[in-house]
């Protein structure tokens, strides 16, 4: 794409990146066989090339956004499926994302759409807020229809309520039992994140164990938080950054007092940024180099278990999965076949699930943002997944479990859950009833004989 930026513009690194992107751009079109907004919207402006050509002019001319280019860019889920398919390497995300600071600088969005986004960005990113916001969205179920009244945000008020659990996550064991810890042969830290540890705290639970099995220790580090990335995707880029600057020392001062030898993401979503943390900082003296640093170090928990054998038991129960790869895994971080090899490994039939590049609508806050295009791509992904006819639902984000489990009965857990199970930990609980339900059809079986 031909592009007339000036010298000046240029000579801001986030323009001469954005330039460089949008001059890799052919034309060709092949990223609109796969974006999701176009599949359904069918509008040229809702695919990654009609939203290339929005934000060229935008940066190019140097305009405030506009209405128009704002409806648009709102719409796009970051899901990335357009850089896997793109054969020319744009790297849509760092443009978006720019265009995304750029809209949260010149653009002043209606009061309720700036209220919805400052709640979300004070709330999710901090554990005991969010823990606290969970029991207001209990308490507001029963006045949903009132709230669906309050004109430009009640539809996403609600959906924002809907994705609310239905009762708090039962707390798990987070001491690892000391009869199953190996001998030590490697040290790591674990994100524990912000949503993900109110929303399941079993996920980092299992994480623990399996690592504990298999002879590696997990660091303490109490003072970890947010990764940034929910606020990042949201155009606060200042406060990403600030998340993100947060946890570098945290892990920083670790590896230099004690030493790590990865740094263990169990939410695909905050992977992705971590990884990035090298792109995001590397204008900034003093963290360009701790960062890149972190995310060299950075590991999808799958992985790295990836890295080594693991020691199976022998399972109880024969499971067919469905395997969700969520967009962040298989377009952010290019990870597709190591959760599957694993889980086929451990003794479950995997089956993969029909248009598996598609988003299922959580992308982030998307489905509190954009609740109407998030809930059509939720029922097309649930119906390809029920086709499978699996027993339970594995995937590697909390915003895909989160999602996806709103719209079905079957259960869903994390990869980790299973894979800790299969190592010898107990049945995750999602999967109990259907235990008792196994157990039973078996016991019926020996009665028929």
């Amino acid at each position: 794409m031909k592009t007339s930026f000036s010298d000046i513009q240029l000579a801001d690194s986030h323009m001469a990146v954005s330039e460089k992107i949008l001059r890799s751009c052919v034309h060709c079109g092949f990223c609109t066989a796969t974006c999701p907004t176009y599949l359904l919207l069918g509008d040229e402006l809702d695919s990654p090339r009609g939203r290339i050509y929005l934000i060229k002019d935008m940066l190019e001319n140097g305009k405030p956004a506009t209405p128009e280019v704002v409806k648009h860019i709102d719409r796009c889920l970051s899901c990335l499926s357009c850089m896997t398919t793109c054969p020319s390497g744009v790297h849509y995300m760092h443009l978006v994302d720019h265009a995304r600071a750029h809209i949260e600088k010149t653009y002043v969005r209606s009061i309720g759409d700036r209220s919805l986004r400052w709640v979300l960005s004070h709330v999710l990113p901090y554990r005991g807020v969010f823990r606290l916001a969970l029991a207001g969205a209990f308490l507001a179920k029963p006045v949903r229809p009132l709230l669906a009244a309050i004109p430009g945000i009640g539809a996403r008020l609600n959906a924002m309520i809907d994705l609310a659990p239905a009762r708090f996550p039962s707390k798990p064991l987070t001491e690892v039992p000391p009869e199953i810890v190996a001998p030590v042969r490697g040290r790591v830290a674990i994100l524990e994140g912000c949503a993900q540890p109110v929303l399941n705290p079993g996920i980092n639970a299992a994480a623990r164990r399996i690592l504990a099995r298999h002879g590696i220790e997990v660091a303490d580090l109490p003072k970890e938080g947010c990764c940034g990335a929910l606020v990042h995707h949201m155009g606060r880029e200042d406060d990403g950054l600030s998340f993100a600057r947060h946890n570098i020392d945290v892990w920083t001062q670790e590896i230099e007092t004690r030493g790590l030898d990865a740094i263990i993401i169990t939410a695909s979503g905050c992977g992705t940024t971590v990884k990035d943390y090298g792109f995001m900082f590397r204008d900034d003296p003093a963290y360009a180099q701790k960062a890149a640093r972190i995310s060299a170090l950075t590991r999808d928990i799958t992985e790295y278990l990836s890295e080594m054998t693991l020691n199976l038991a022998t399972l109880p129960l024969k499971l067919t999965v469905a395997y969700h790869s969520a967009c962040s895994m298989q377009h952010g971080q290019k990870i597709t076949d190591a959760p599957k090899k694993l889980l086929k490994a451990a003794g479950f039939v995997v089956r993969d699930v029909p248009e598996g590049h598609i988003c299922c609508g959580s992308a982030g806050v998307y489905n509190i943002l954009q609740p109407e295009i998030a809930g059509r791509l939720r029922a097309r992904k649930v119906g390809n997944i029920e086709r499978t006819k699996p027993d339970v639902i594995a995937t590697g984000n909390i915003g895909c479990m989160t999602q996806i489990g709103k719209g079905t009965q079957l259960p869903i857990v994390h990869t980790i859950e299973l894979l800790d199970w299969a190592t010898g930990g107990t049945l995750p609980e999602a999967l109990q009833a259907l235990e008792t339900k196994q157990t039973s059809n078996h016991a019926n079986l020996q009665l028929a004989h």
